[in-house]
């Protein structure tokens, strides 16, 4: 075979690479003396490095987390996804547990129930998903009903409307910051020392 240069070539047997033909007999005794193909990898490693490359390349690695030994290839996904030891975290409540203990948790976690805000009820964790979609008392829901049946004007009939059953009223909040501030204001007062000149 000759090269881009016209340099004649010549495959060597051992590590199948195209050796310049003036260099072949010299390479072929390095090669077979100092080279060994992996079985694995087919890579040419020295042979003092051998088990080297094995270890670090090729060699079962145990699992930090359930102890059992992996190869190489599979261990990222082992870790990542098959693991029953490997973290996860709850759906319903964000924590985070062992991938085995998971199906157990989340049956009874998923079983707590929140109240929805849109129709004071009560609804199971698990169902909330599903609920929101369907709700009574959802934004989405009222706007489709109002299309179809009118809904009564909102207010108390005196010109006023209507404060939301969910939300606190603006006068309780300012009442809550005014008694907040007095009390700093007093407690400042009262526990304010006197100078010691007096």
């Amino acid at each position: 075979m000759a090269t881009e240069t016209g340099e004649i070539t010549i495959v060597c047997n051992h590590c199948d690479r195209d050796i310049p033909a003036p260099n072949i007999d010299l390479h072929r005794v390095h090669c077979a003396r100092n080279l060994e193909k992996c079985k694995i990898c087919g890579d040419m490693v020295p042979k003092r490095h051998a088990e080297e490359h094995f270890s670090n390349t090729h060699a079962p690695v145990p699992c930090s987390m359930c102890k059992e030994t992996i190869d190489r290839e599979v261990f990222n996904s082992h870790t990542e996804e098959i693991c029953p030891k490997r973290m996860v975290t709850c759906e319903f409540c964000e924590f985070p547990l062992p991938a085995v203990d998971l199906a157990e948790h989340q049956e009874v976690c998923g079983n707590r129930t929140e109240l929805c805000y849109q129709c004071n009820s009560y609804v199971r964790l698990r169902e909330m998903f599903n609920h929101e979609t369907k709700c009574p008392g959802s934004v989405l829901n009222n706007v489709e009903s109002s299309r179809r049946v009118p809904r009564p004007a909102e207010g108390d009939g005196n010109g006023r409307r209507r404060r939301g059953g969910n939300g606190v009223s603006n006068k309780r909040l300012f009442f809550t910051i005014a008694i907040t501030g007095i009390a700093v204001l007093v407690g400042s007062l009262f526990f304010q020392r006197k100078p010691e000149g007096s």
